[in-house]
């Protein structure tokens, strides 16, 4: 049988909401027995909130000072005692998840299956390449523990109804002190979370400058949307990195992803195609994004879209 392990990602006393879509990578492998591992400070109320996931068997907690702000070079130590007689560990491929599950595999002396988006069985896995234009499936050896960064947007995240025991477990590894958190720098907004939202609309380079990108965040909390962007519209300055959708970026999968002045290139797409339903705005009847689109609006974005939100 195999037994799972999930490193929750969390940050200001909430999990990331990416660790129940873990949960429901990790139950697709059949007889699993999941649990899952909160490192922090006070770890307390976050493990009430994994507790609460449906599947999961057991919530282990380590309260430690060095884990107020997760670093993969502490983590990971803590993790490779943590993970002993588990057959797989896995972790969201969140900031927090690409940083640290490396580290762990390495320090397990394991192979690493990343973006990891179905589960064949026990050790064989699919996951995407080449900015998504193809998709392999990979199987791990055996005989070692599998590490796997999950795909948040191809899994739907698990409910609450759970009543899982809490544990706690203490930790003789050594923490390197080499690393150490300084700041935490990110931007602040009334609106949905990105990854999180059920409806996101984007702009990319043809909303020409910051101040026309208004109308972008006009027709979003219109909507109650998040908003985002492609990466040419972040490299030009208009909006901050945060926004950033694509193979660079986030990956998405809100059910509704409006995409107004995006052309639609292979690595903006590999950001949103496991949406529910796409919707375009572009003056180019070419442009890559209509072959992808549900519904697709041909003409001037900045007619199209004020006549939208008038419409709502």
């Amino acid at each position: 049988m195999s037994k799972i392990l999930i490193v929750a990602d969390h940050l200001n006393g909430q999990l990331n909401g990416a660790v129940a879509r873990c949960v429901t990578a990790a139950r697709a492998i059949d007889g699993a027995e999941i649990h899952i591992v909160v490192l922090a400070a006070d770890p307390a109320p976050l493990a009430a909130q994994a507790a609460a996931i449906e599947g999961v068997a057991k919530v282990l907690t380590v309260a430690n000072a060095a884990f107020a702000h997760l670093i993969a070079q502490q983590v990971a130590p803590a993790m490779a005692q943590i993970a002993t007689g588990y057959s797989h560990v896995f972790g969201p491929s969140s900031s927090f998840g690409k940083d640290v599950m490396p580290a762990i595999a390495a320090l397990l002396d394991a192979p690493q299956v990343s973006d990891l988006m179905s589960v064949e069985s026990s050790h064989r896995f699919t996951r995407p390449i080449y900015a998504g234009n193809a998709i392999i499936t990979v199987e791990a050896p055996a005989d070692k523990t599998v590490v796997a960064t999950v795909r948040s947007a191809s899994w739907p995240a698990t409910g609450n109804g759970g009543a899982a025991s809490i544990e706690t477990v203490s930790v003789e590894a050594t923490l390197p002190n080499h690393t150490q958190f300084v700041e935490l720098k990110q931007g602040s907004s009334d609106r949905p979370d990105l990854q999180a939202a059920a409806k996101v609309v984007s702009g990319g380079r043809a909303l020409g400058s910051a101040e026309a990108f208004s109308i972008i965040y006009s027709l979003a909390d219109k909507m109650g949307a998040a908003v985002g962007a492609s990466r040419a519209a972040v490299d030009a300055g208009y909006v901050p990195n945060e926004l950033q959708v694509g193979q660079t970026g986030k990956i998405i999968a809100p059910e509704l992803y409006i995409a107004c002045g995006i052309s639609g290139a292979i690595q903006h797409l590999t950001g949103i195609k496991d949406a529910g339903t796409i919707v375009a705005i572009n003056k180019d009847s070419e442009a890559p994004i209509f072959e992808v689109a549900d519904f697709g609006l041909v003409g001037d974005l900045f007619t199209l879209v004020p006549e939208l939100e008038k419409a709502l």
